[in-house]
């Protein structure tokens, strides 16, 4: 997938990166690393899940307290390709 600084973000995603404490870097890892999921909504639920984690360790881009850090952060991604919203997942991601 591509980085986080090379799609466009919107407005919304920008205020919620900066209340929530999740810096680009992270939202980066996330989208190159983590599981996507359709939301039947038209867009893309992409979040670290363990094989994610493990992928992400065995690259050798992150270790410890910084692979912890990533756990349970989710992006949205639209179907143009807009970041729609980024945050911490705290409840089970429910599926159809």
């Amino acid at each position: 997938m591509t980085r986080a600084t090379d799609l466009p973000c919107s407005r919304h995603a920008r205020s919620r990166m900066q209340q929530r404490g999740i810096p680009p870097s992270i939202v980066d890892r996330v989208l190159r690393y983590g599981r996507e999921f359709h939301d039947h909504h038209g867009a893309i639920v992409v979040m670290m899940d363990r094989a994610a984690e493990a992928r992400l360790a065995r690259d050798g881009d992150s270790r410890g307290v910084a692979i912890d850090r990533l756990r349970g952060v989710y992006v949205v991604v639209a179907a143009d390709g807009t970041i729609r919203t980024v945050g911490h997942r705290t409840r089970r991601l429910r599926r159809h």
